[in-house]
């Protein structure tokens, strides 16, 4: 069952066309990762997904339901927004900043959405929460303030946060790209033991080892086109498109 289903999405900023037609489907405990250059509409595709960009044209289903048709910038799906609110939930969202409350502790801010969004008591929300957090390493850092951690453990605390909410999929844009190098890897193990643990994820990464031992596809976004899928094996030995070629040997 596809979990993220797109069809024909266009955005435009002004004149700048950041996403042309793209479609794409991501079934459920797969995880995608998508690469290309920076401008090439990737973080603005998965913004999309959860409202933080509106579309031009296009359908986006999530969990198969539909939850936009768009013309002109027009919603022509028509649904109480609680229960849009609902379906857009079932998504967390890892940024590039952590985007962390400064004045809240590592548990405060991992709690706040399911006790304010999802109204779960206080006291079961903290016990989940010291659950996730022994799972993404910090189990000793509950009580820690984020200027007192490092890039990499504010990142685990941000991934912490969103899996707090119970979501179906997780959308990481970029996850990696605000740390030193020597930080990344305990972030990207996070995200390949969620991979490991059948969590379905769509990756906006420069991490292209990641891509490669992680991804069950690898999508190649160009000037807010995709212009080629296919599973890793294929696309960093024997990539279909030339400018996927073009890319993948400057980076590599």
């Amino acid at each position: 069952m596809a979990m993220i289903k797109t069809e024909n999405l266009t955005k435009s900023f002004g004149d700048l066309l950041v996403l042309d037609n793209v479609s794409l489907s991501v079934e459920q405990q797969e995880v995608i990762c998508i690469i290309g250059p920076s401008g090439a509409g990737k973080s603005t595709y998965l913004r999309s997904l959860n409202h933080l960009e509106r579309i031009d044209s296009g359908k986006i289903y999530i969990d198969n339901k539909l939850l936009f048709d768009c013309e002109n910038g027009v919603n022509r799906v028509k649904m109480p927004v609680h229960e849009r609110q609902a379906v857009l939930l079932e998504m967390g969202m890892v940024f590039q900043r952590f985007n962390l409350f400064p004045h809240r502790s590592v548990i405060e801010n991992v709690i706040l959405a399911p006790v304010h969004v999802r109204k779960v008591a206080a006291a079961t929300a903290r016990k989940k929460a010291l659950d996730i957090l022994e799972r993404v390493g910090l189990a000793d850092k509950v009580d820690a303030y984020p200027h007192k951690l490092s890039g990499g453990q504010q990142q685990r605390v941000a991934i912490a946060r969103a899996l707090a909410m119970e979501p179906k999929i997780m959308l990481f844009d970029e996850p990696t790209s605000a740390l030193d190098p020597e930080l990344v890897g305990e972030v990207l193990t996070v995200m390949k033991g969620l991979a490991g643990a059948g969590m379905t994820m769509l990756v906006v990464t420069h991490e292209m080892g990641f891509a490669r031992e992680v991804a069950d596809r690898v999508v190649f976004m160009f000037e807010g086109a995709i212009l080629e899928i296919n599973p890793p094996q294929t696309m960093f030995t024997n990539p279909s498109n030339d400018r996927t070629r073009q890319f993948l040997q400057s980076v590599l």
